[in-house]
């Protein structure tokens, strides 16, 4: 079972500092991630997204990081390449609806994340989540999870490569 948990700041600040804890939270063993990702709406509702690249310790493979961003694209649509062709996009998203990323945690994480706004995303496969919450409380924000099961995310990646 994994966890993609978004964590909505009304301020960049705090969230790249939450972003930063994170990763030394990995580096702790507090968090196992598979993905991670900083997402910031700017006034105008545009989103841009920054990944700790090869610097942060995040074990994806070349399919978890392919549903990894997926899943930020869907989440905040960014449109990628290779999706938006005939029905494959909606085959991907019938899919998604069938796990813990249905409309409505899509709803509730696009009503938090809004025009100036800020979230760390992270998809976990391990977390302690006592040591976490302390450790990300300073920080405030406001917190949207779900989980995957590993069959989700199995049929996930399936509909994915199929969509490729």
């Amino acid at each position: 079972m994994a966890d993609l948990i978004v964590i909505s700041f009304d301020s960049e600040t705090q969230a790249e500092a939450a972003y930063n804890e994170i990763q030394v939270l990995q580096n702790d063993l507090v968090v196992e991630l598979a993905g991670l990702a900083l997402v910031k709406v700017d006034g105008e509702g545009k989103t841009h997204v920054e990944h700790p690249g090869a610097v942060g310790n995040i074990g994806l493979g070349a399919a978890g990081g392919a549903l990894f961003g997926t899943l930020i694209g869907i989440l905040f649509f960014i449109p990628f390449v290779g999706l938006v062709f005939g029905g494959l996009f909606g085959a991907l998203f019938a899919g998604i609806d069938k796990t813990g990323l249905n409309a409505e945690f899509r709803d509730r994480v696009k009503s938090t994340v809004t025009a100036g706004k800020s979230a760390v995303v992270l998809y976990a496969t391990k977390l302690t989540e006592d040591k976490f919450a302390a450790a990300i409380a300073p920080y405030g924000g406001t917190v949207v999870q779900t989980s995957l099961s590993a069959e989700d995310e199995k049929a996930l990646i399936h509909d994915l490569d199929s969509a490729k």
